[in-house]
Formats: C-alpha cells, structure tokens, sequence
C-alpha cells in the first residue's frame, strides 16, 4: 500500500489494521508492505500504535477478538525466526499485548516494523507482520518501480485524494487488483473478479462472469470435404420429387 500526505490519517489507518491484521494476517491479499510519505509518518504511526494497542488476540470464537491464532505452530514459528531477524535489521515500531492463557492455539501478536526498503524482504511473511518504508514526496516512482522489482503483483492499496496521484501509479503498477481509498482484503466473489500477476499467477481472474470460459480452448476447424471427395452433402429425390440427405 502506497500512502501520500494529501491521505485522511484516521481512515489511513483504520484501512491499514483491517488490511494487515485482519485473519490474522493470513489472507493472501494482506497489507505487507506499507509505503508511507515522510511528511505523515510520524502521526500515522502515533495512531497505528494506539490502534494496535486496542486489538485484542484470543479466543476467535468469542466476539470480543479482534486476532485470532495463525494456522498451526510451523507457521507461528517462521513469524517467530522473521521477527528475530526484524529485531536485528529492523526497528519495531508497535506491538499489540498478548493476554494470558492462550495456550491453545499458535498465538503471535500483531507486529509493525520500520524497513529500511522493501528489498530487504526475502520472501513473503503470511501472518500478522506489517512492514514500514518512508519516502520523500519526490520519490513515488522509484516506489513503484521497487514494488514492481518484487515480481509479485496480486494487490495493491493507494491512498491518496489527489487523483492524478492514483491514476498515475494504476497505469505505471503491475499488479492486477488495485483498491483506492479503502482497504485491500475482502474482494467480492462474483462481483470483483479476483486474480494475480507475475509471481501471483497469471491465470484467469476467480469470481467473474466469464470466469469457468477462461478455462476452455475453442477451436473452430474448417474442412472443405469436397476436395477430396466430391459434395458432402448427398442428394437423392424420394418418390414424391422431395430432397433428402
């Protein structure tokens, strides 16, 4: 997700919880990258932080959780080998508290990190992990062309109420699902046909009307029989003068 200066910080940020925390972070559309301009950083991540600090993790079958457990203890322990690295390579810049007793279940609380650049993600982190780059205003295409560089190209959030800001990096990213001023998960089946690019896939988009056709081949074959043979359609008169073939 891209975010300029011109953005509203409050919906900014609402978006960016739902979008990097939601499922616990498991959805294949989550926010992993969050590239934010330099002139709102600080505020924005003043509000993220008082945000996170109200999740709550637990239980998800009671209505007051906000995070539930990620899928099993193989996945909890690779967030657990990146945030050891994040602690040396990166600075973290919030954390949601974990209450007690949640011995059932692979628990990992909700992190964000200030990166240096997107480059230095060697891989994708499927869980809830928000990772932060600050840029300068002058800077937005080398955003693009660093998110581009990655090969990955499932979404991408803009946030930014200048509209030639938006349209300038729709037409410039290479990713096939692009929300603008909301957050980036929860695309509807049949209405917003879903799908990726590059090392997100390149086969047709789910969800659409035209989705089961894109599956087929159609071949149309011409043969000009009577080449080879004479006239394929063979007439012969009935008793009563009548054609049939």
């Amino acid at each position: 997700m891209s975010a300029d200066s011109s953005v509203h910080p409050e919906q900014l940020v609402g978006d960016i919880v739902r979008s990097a925390f939601t499922s616990a972070g498991q959805r294949c559309s989550a926010l992993r990258v969050l590239f934010l301009q330099e002139e709102i950083s600080d505020r924005v991540v003043k509000m993220l932080r008082g945000a996170m600090a109200e999740l709550r993790v637990g239980d998800p079958s009671l209505l007051n959780t906000d995070i539930g457990p990620v899928i099993d203890n193989d996945a909890r322990d690779g967030l657990i080998a990146h945030a050891e690295r994040m602690q040396r390579d990166a600075e973290l810049l919030a954390e949601t508290p974990m209450p007690e007793g949640l011995d059932a279940g692979a628990f990992f609380a909700p992190r964000a990190y200030a990166i240096p650049g997107i480059e230095i993600l060697e891989r994708e982190v499927f869980g809830p992990i928000l990772h932060i780059v600050r840029f300068g205003a002058g800077e937005l295409d080398t955003v693009i062309d660093k998110i581009n560089a990655t090969g990955y190209g499932l979404t991408l959030g803009i946030h930014s109420r200048i509209d030639e800001t938006a349209k300038h990096i729709r037409a410039r990213a290479r990713v096939d699902n692009i929300y603008v001023n909301r957050n980036m998960i929860g695309a509807v089946v049949g209405v917003q046909p879903f799908g990726g690019e590059g090392l997100s896939g390149t086969g047709p988009k789910a969800g659409g009307p035209s989705y089961l056709k894109r599956f087929a081949t159609e071949r149309t074959v011409s043969d000009n029989i009577a080449a080879v043979g004479g006239n394929p359609v063979l007439l012969s008169l009935d008793e009563e003068g009548q054609a049939e073939a």
